[in-house]
C-alpha cells in the first residue's frame, strides 16, 4: 500500500504553496496584460497619429482650396473692370470712378486700390500728363523715375484702404511691378507680380509695412464700331496686402486648428510673405503639409502647420493612460480591459462625430452648389426675358434708322451721315447680341422636339445662307455625305450655324477660308461630326475653356462675336446627351466636333448628297 502524503504542518506552510500557485497563474497573466497593454498603446498612439494626419491633410485642402477660389474671384473683379474701362471710347475720370465705386474692402479684403495705368510710349511726359488732365484729373502731376526705359504712369486710382496716393506714380521704379504689367500685355491675360512692398507704403511706419503684390489685367479698346477695337489701352492693376489677403481669406477656415504661411515663388524663389497665426501653440512633431496655389501666371505655395488645437482630444494620450493601467494589471485587469475598450469607443465616437461633421460641411457645401446652380439658371431665364423684352424696342430702332438711311441720308453733311451708320451699326451689333443671350437661354430652357434631322440638307442650307452674305470672300467648302439623326431640328441647326459661321468668320485677313465638313460613326453607335477650317485656330491653354459663355480666344479681338457661339454649341449637344470639343487642324486652324448618342442615331441613307 501507498504511502500517505505527507502534509507539511510547519507553521506557513500552506500559504507559501498558494503563493507560488497564485504566481504561477499570476505570472502569464500579467506578461499576457503588459503584452497586451503594449499592443493597445501602440494601437492608440497610431489611431491618435493616423487621425491627426487626416484631420491635418483635410485642413490642407481645405485652405487650398478656399486660396485658389479667392484669387480666382480678385482676377475674375480685376477682369471685370478692366473691360469696363476697355468698352469707354474715351475715359473719362467721372466713368472710371463710376465703373471702380462698388469696389471695397468687404468685396476685396486685402485689397489696396484699383488703378488705370498707361504707359508713356514715344509720347512726351508733358503730352501725356496734358491728355489725363483734359480727362477730368486736372491735378495730375506725373513722377516720372530717372534712367527707365519705359514710363509706366496711374493716372486714375480709386483708393480702398485709404492710405497714401498713388495717382502720378511711374510703377517703373518696381522691377516687380513692371514685370508683371509686360507679361499681362505679352500675353492678354492677368498676371501677378511677385511679392514686394507696395511703392504706396514706403511712408509707413515699419511695422505695418507687409510684403504685397498686384493683380494686373490688360486693357483692350472694346468699344462697337470704334476705330481703335482691339488696340491695347493700358493696364488695370489692383494692389493686394499679403498678410491682410491671408487673414481674411482663410481665418474661418482655418481657426485656431493651422498655421499657414503664403509663400511665393513666382521669381523662382521661395519669399514668404504672409502669415496666419493663431494662439493656439504649433505642433512641433507633425511635419508640415505644402501644397501649390493656382495664380494667374505665377507660383504659390502654402504651407500648413498643426497647431495642438487641430483635434480637440489629441491631448488625452490615451497611450499613456493604458501604460498606466498596465501598471495595477495585477489589481485591475479587469477594469484595464474595460478602460481601454472604454477609451476605444469613446475616441471611435469621436472620429464618428468628426467624420459626420466634415459630412454636414460637404451637405452644406453641396447645398451652396445647387444653390448656386438654381442661381445660373434662373440668371440664364432672366437673360432670356430680358432679351426678348429687348426685341421689340430694338427693331423700332433698328427701323429707323433703316428709314433716315434711305431717306434723309443724303442729304445729311458727312459728319451727321457717320453718326447715323454709328447708331446702326450699333443697333446690329446690339440685335447679334439679344439673339445670342435669346438662343443662349433657350438651349437650356426649350424642351427638345425630336424628329429625323437631315444634316446634308441643314448643312446645304446653312453654307448657302451664310455663303450669299460674305461679299468679296470665295469660300471653299467640301462637305463629305453624313447622316440623319433623331435631334431637335431648330437646336441642331444653331450649332451647325455657329460651327460654320466661326469657320467664315475667323479666316487669317486676306485669305479665302476653306472649310471640311465630315461626318464618321462611332464604335458602340452614335456619330461623329467635324467642322475643319483653317483660321486663326485656338491657343492650346483655352481649349478647356473655349466654350463657356462670353470666352473668346486670344487672337479674336479684331472680330466681331458676343463669345456666345460656342456656349449655345456646347449647351445644346450637352442636351443631347453628346460630347463637343476642338482639335488642332494639322497645317493650321481648328477642328471642332461634336458627337450624338447612339439612341438618337440612324444609318445614313445611301446616296446622301455632299458638298
Amino acid at each position: 500500500m501507498r504511502p500517505a502524503p505527507a502534509v507539511d504542518f510547519s507553521p506557513g506552510g500552506e500559504p507559501r504553496r498558494l503563493r507560488r500557485r497564485a504566481l504561477r497563474i499570476l505570472v502569464p497573466i500579467i506578461a499576457l496584460g503588459l503584452v497586451g497593454t503594449a499592443l493597445a498603446a501602440l494601437a492608440l498612439r497610431r489611431t491618435e497619429e493616423d487621425r491627426l494626419d487626416r484631420a491635418l491633410d483635410q485642413q490642407t485642402v481645405a485652405v487650398e482650396r478656399t486660396l485658389s477660389a479667392e484669387m480666382r474671384r480678385y482676377s475674375t473683379s480685376l477682369q471685370d473692370i478692366a473691360g469696363a474701362v476697355g468698352a469707354q471710347s474715351r475715359l473719362e475720370a467721372a466713368e472710371f470712378n463710376a465703373i471702380t465705386a462698388t469696389t471695397n474692402r468687404q468685396r476685396l479684403p486685402g485689397a489696396t486700390g484699383v488703378a488705370f495705368v498707361v504707359p508713356a510710349g514715344d509720347a512726351p511726359i508733358t503730352a501725356v500728363q496734358r491728355f489725363w488732365r483734359e480727362s477730368g484729373n486736372p491735378g495730375l502731376r506725373l513722377r516720372p523715375t530717372p534712367g527707365a526705359a519705359e514710363h509706366l504712369f496711374v493716372v486714375m486710382a480709386h483708393p480702398i484702404d485709404g492710405v497714401g496716393d498713388a495717382v502720378g506714380q511711374d510703377m517703373a521704379a518696381s522691377p516687380q511691378a513692371t514685370a508683371a504689367l509686360r507679361k499681362a500685355r505679352d500675353t492678354g491675360q492677368v498676371a501677378i507680380s511677385s511679392a514686394y512692398r507696395l511703392l504706396r507704403d514706403a511712408n509707413l511706419p515699419a511695422a505695418r509695412q507687409q510684403l504685397s503684390f498686384v493683380l494686373v489685367a490688360p486693357v483692350f479698346a472694346t468699344s462697337p464700331g470704334a476705330p481703335d477695337t482691339g488696340r491695347f489701352r493700358g493696364w488695370m492693376m489692383m494692389g493686394v496686402r499679403g498678410g491682410s489677403f491671408l487673414s481674411e481669406a482663410i481665418g474661418r477656415t482655418a481657426g485656431n486648428t493651422v498655421a499657414v504661411t503664403l509663400i511665393d515663388q513666382t521669381a523662382g524663389v521661395l519669399k514668404p510673405f504672409g502669415w496666419w497665426r493663431p494662439a493656439a501653440p504649433i505642433d512641433r512633431d507633425r511635419a508640415a503639409r505644402t501644397v501649390a496655389i493656382a495664380v494667374p501666371q505665377g507660383k504659390w505655395v502654402v504651407a500648413v502647420e498643426a497647431t495642438e488645437r487641430l483635434l480637440p482630444d489629441a491631448d488625452l494620450h490615451l497611450d499613456l493612460v493604458a501604460w498606466g493601467v498596465g501598471g495595477v494589471i495585477t489589481l485591475l485587469l479587469a477594469t484595464l480591459t474595460g478602460t481601454v475598450i472604454t477609451s476605444r469607443n469613446r475616441a471611435l465616437r469621436r472620429v464618428d462625430a468628426a467624420t459626420a461633421a466634415l459630412r454636414d460641411d460637404i451637405e452644406r457645401r453641396e447645398a451652396v452648389e445647387l444653390q448656386l446652380r438654381q442661381r445660373e439658371t434662373e440668371l440664364v431665364g432672366f437673360a432670356g426675358v430680358v432679351a426678348h423684352d429687348l426685341r421689340s424696342p430694338l427693331a423700332r430702332i433698328a427701323g429707323y434708322c433703316d428709314l433716315l438711311r434711305d431717306e434723309a441720308g443724303p442729304r445729311l453733311d458727312p459728319e451727321h451721315r457717320d453718326y447715323l451708320e454709328r447708331l446702326y451699326a450699333g443697333a446690329q451689333d446690339m440685335r447679334s447680341l439679344i439673339d445670342d443671350l435669346l438662343n443662349y437661354a433657350m438651349a437650356e430652357n426649350q424642351d427638345l422636339v425630336t424628329t429625323e434631322v437631315d444634316l446634308n440638307r441643314v448643312v446645304a442650307e446653312v453654307v448657302r445662307e451664310r455663303v450669299n452674305g460674305q461679299g468679296v470672300l470665295q469660300p471653299k467648302i467640301v462637305v463629305w455625305p453624313l447622316p440623319s439623326v433623331e435631334a431637335d431640328a431648330t437646336m441642331l441647326r444653331q450649332v451647325l450655324d455657329n460651327l460654320i459661321g466661326n469657320a467664315l468668320k475667323y479666316a487669317p485677313a486676306g485669305e479665302d477660308p476653306r472649310i471640311e465638313i465630315t461626318g464618321r460613326p462611332v464604335d458602340g453607335g452614335g456619330w461623329h461630326i467635324e467642322v475643319a477650317d483653317r483660321g486663326i485656330g485656338v491657343p492650346r491653354d483655352q481649349v478647356d475653356t473655349i466654350f463657356e459663355a462670353f470666352t473668346r480666344a486670344r487672337g479674336s479681338e479684331r472680330y466681331q462675336g458676343t463669345g456666345l457661339g460656342l456656349a449655345i454649341v456646347h449647351r445644346v449637344v450637352e442636351r443631347h446627351g453628346g460630347e463637343v470639343g476642338v482639335a488642332a487642324n494639322p497645317g493650321g486652324g481648328s477642328r471642332f466636333w461634336f458627337s450624338l448618342p447612339p439612341v438618337r442615331c440612324r444609318v445614313p441613307r445611301p446616296g446622301s448628297p455632299g458638298g
